[in-house]
């Protein structure tokens, strides 16, 4: 669900003559940016309105004799960095071979003027020893709980946390769960781009592979995963073998042929971040259909406030970023079984849903990704002010 965006409103940052935040920031992200368009591709793409934005994806291994870092400009002052490594190299020596593409980047740059922005702590294996003027770890998951995570993840992540200047966590569970870790931390949960997914109010055409479905369509959009309950989808085509299930995303990590077969069933595979809003104008139920399990305890879904941007009701398991706030506050059903699911469609498919829509917009109103960016950008120039003066400290005491 790739995009560019269009448009961004003016981020609030310092007055630029006094300015003490560097120009650029370098991102290590275990997710490539062409994936999905998700938290990491929101953030940046704004932050690149005033800084150099160089987003480092994982490796791809290749018949090649010698290791190279591509690079790729997305928009203007972002670029995506993909290394390119030989085939065959063991652990040590991807991690070598990373470190000196990263040396080699670095050769002719000044480290005092980057800040680093890890999304994945095993980065830390091969750009510990860099130096930049700010390290910031934006936790968006607990990786270590993920499907195929690296046994040093958890240490490493404790390395990261120990070297970090200042730590967001991509939501309030998440936050609970490690501001004991660190005296800097602080929550920004999924936010959104509300033009945007306001769009599907108005659209009246239908995408070509969703015309000819009929209603009602029960949709979800986002990654089709271990953290996806597909037993529940199953139960409920069969349920209701009238209701639509509209299925969009890519299939990863587990194998599609598990995924519940049914003529009710659609599997639209992935689209684009700028097309979501002509498939959602056609759904009458958002579905966040998630198991509860370790993989899920601290996950915040952005599609949350999307899916109540573009004025589909939705119900979602009971994730605890989803029921605090949007359960506890009516604005998302929420459900454990194909049964209580079952009856929450039953119920918002005849609703009168004028006065939800209403909540829903009070909520939202101060829901931006802009928003999100400015404070946090607030809280890493603080930051680097701290440091600068611990540094200060530290030179009058010799």
């Amino acid at each position: 669900m790739d995009k560019k965006l269009t448009s961004v409103n003016k981020i609030n940052t310092p007055n630029p003559t006094k300015r003490i935040l560097p120009s650029n920031i370098f991102c290590f992200s275990h997710l490539r940016w062409d994936f999905v368009f998700q938290r990491p591709q929101h953030l940046l793409t704004r932050f690149a309105k005033i800084f150099n934005v160089y987003f480092l994806e994982e490796p791809v291994f290749e018949n090649i004799a010698t290791a190279y870092l591509s690079k790729s400009l997305r928009e203007e002052n972002l670029w995506v960095l993909t290394p390119h490594l030989p085939e065959g190299f063991d652990h040590s020596k991807n991690i070598e071979a990373q470190e000196q593409l990263l040396r080699g980047f670095y050769s002719t740059k000044n480290l005092n003027d980057f800040a680093f922005w890890y999304y994945t702590p095993m980065a830390l294996e091969y750009s510990k020893q860099f130096k930049p003027a700010i390290l910031i770890y934006d936790c968006m998951d607990e990786l270590s709980a993920f499907k195929f995570a690296p046994p040093t993840i958890k240490q490493l992540e404790k390395d990261l946390l120990s070297k970090a200047d200042i730590v967001f966590t991509g939501g309030y569970s998440l936050y609970q769960a490690k501001q004991h870790l660190h005296s800097n931390i602080h929550p920004f949960p999924s936010s959104i781009d509300k033009q945007h997914f306001e769009k599907a109010r108005t659209y009246k055409k239908a995408p070509k592979d969703h015309v000819d479905i009929s209603r009602p369509r029960i949709g979800f959009f986002g990654v089709i995963d271990e953290r996806f309950d597909i037993d529940l989808i199953g139960k409920l085509a069969q349920m209701r073998p009238n209701w639509q299930f509209v299925l969009i995303g890519p299939v990863v990590k587990i194998d599609p042929e598990s995924l519940p077969k049914a003529e009710n069933i659609h599997y639209l595979g992935s689209k684009t971040y700028l097309e979501l809003p002509e498939y959602l104008s056609g759904w009458d139920i958002a579905l966040i259909p998630f198991l509860i399990n370790e993989s899920t305890q601290f996950i915040s879904p952005t599609k949350t406030p999307e899916y109540l941007a573009a004025g589909i009701p939705v119900v979602s398991t009971a994730i605890k970023d989803v029921v605090r706030p949007y359960g506890d506050n009516n604005l998302v059903h929420i459900a454990s079984t194909a049964e209580e699911f079952a009856q929450a469609i039953d119920e918002e498919l005849i609703a009168d849903k004028k006065a939800w829509q209403v909540k829903v917009d009070e909520f939202l109103v101060q829901n931006s990704w802009d928003l999100t960016c400015s404070k946090m950008l607030l809280q890493i120039e603080l930051a680097l002010k701290q440091t600068k003066e611990k540094d200060q400290i530290t030179i009058s005491t010799i």
